[in-house]
């Protein structure tokens, strides 16, 4: 199955560095900003995570929910929200259960060398878990304002 804009959003459960629980189901009626990232404290992540933190008000108020996911330990996300004063929630995939069900877990190649990591990406969700807008290989620069902006123009 390939995931697209009216594709119903695969369910998810993330664990938080809070101790919490992250489902679609339960962000039901909310819309939902669900990024991939491939690891905390990168240069990349971490502008990535600053940039939607530093946004999280306005996304509050236009009723919605900004989760970033990545393989990391919920105790290194902990660590990398301390550090960086994060705002949003970050849910943490080891097996990449979820990283596969949206279709981020992709081949690479570094240097020459193949191997299996997380497509950045980003999944606009609607309040009835309906994929309303999907970015792949996303640029960090101006990504948290685009989703924003997008998430604005829905609410028109």
């Amino acid at each position: 199955m390939t995931l697209e804009a009216g594709s119903k959003a695969p369910e998810f459960e993330l664990q938080t560095d809070d101790a919490g629980t992250l489902t679609l189901k339960g962000l039901s009626g909310k819309t939902v900003a669900l990024y991939f990232y491939p690891k905390d404290d990168t240069p990349g992540c971490t502008n990535e995570a600053k940039d939607f933190s530093a946004l999280k008000a306005e996304f509050d108020k236009a009723g919605a929910v900004v989760i970033g996911v990545s393989k990391d330990t919920v105790a290194k996300h902990a660590k990398f929200r301390a550090k960086y004063e994060l705002t949003v929630p970050l849910g943490s995939d080891p097996d990449a259960k979820v990283i596969e069900a949206y279709e981020s877990w992709v081949p690479k190649v570094l240097y020459g060398r193949e191997y299996m990591g997380i497509d950045r990406a980003t999944f606009l969700i609607d309040a009835k878990g309906v994929i309303r807008r999907i970015w792949r290989k996303v640029k960090v620069a101006g990504h948290a304002a685009e989703v924003l902006a997008a998430v604005n123009s829905a609410q028109t």
